[in-house]
């Protein structure tokens, strides 16, 4: 299976993931056509780093929703695992958690650490047509910012060139 690149087609890979209601459902890449997708991987439940980036998504979901966006989130975890971590202290989310237990999906977007069986910090940016439009990759120390990931989707949403330190509201550069 070849990994996605930006600005290509995403393949439309398919798991089963834990959703808000806290039933467990297949998903796939297709099932949100038409929406912009922000796909983010983790490496474990139950870990130190993870709870905070996963609750920053969930805090900020509303913002994501307002922009036409659906949160979906991936480690190699079972969705059993998911529901248990949410249970035991994380709390329920507002978008699905999906078990990448035979590594698809992870591989597919290039975040799996094999030699572990783990996901890095992947975070990914899909349009409305299935085109995958950012890729940022974190080793597994380091999380990400949940404030910059809404930025860059409203840059793309622009449609125009976007200069560096932009902000929602300000001008841009134009078309490109």
């Amino acid at each position: 299976m070849e990994t996605v690149k930006v600005g290509k087609p995403v393949p439309d890979v398919a798991a089963q993931a834990l959703v808000a209601d806290g039933s467990f459902k297949n998903v796939k890449i297709s099932d949100f056509k038409g929406k912009w997708v922000v796909l983010f991987f983790y490496p474990l439940d139950f870990t130190f780093v993870c709870p905070t980036e996963i609750q920053g998504f969930d805090a900020k979901y509303e913002e994501f929703k307002k922009l036409g966006a659906e949160v979906l989130t991936a480690s190699t975890d079972s969705v059993f695992s998911h529901k248990a971590w949410q249970a035991q202290g994380l709390g329920k989310l507002k978008f699905p958690m999906i078990g990448d237990t035979n590594h698809d999906v992870s591989r597919t977007f290039g975040v799996l650490v094999e030699e572990k069986g783990i996901a890095l910090r992947g975070t990914f940016i899909i349009d409305p047509d299935g085109i995958l439009k950012s890729a940022v990759v974190n080793d597994l120390s380091v999380g990400r910012s949940v404030d910059e990931t809404l930025r860059t989707l409203q840059a793309f949403q622009t449609g125009e060139l976007v200069q560096c330190g932009w902000k929602p509201g300000e001008k841009t550069l134009g078309k490109a």
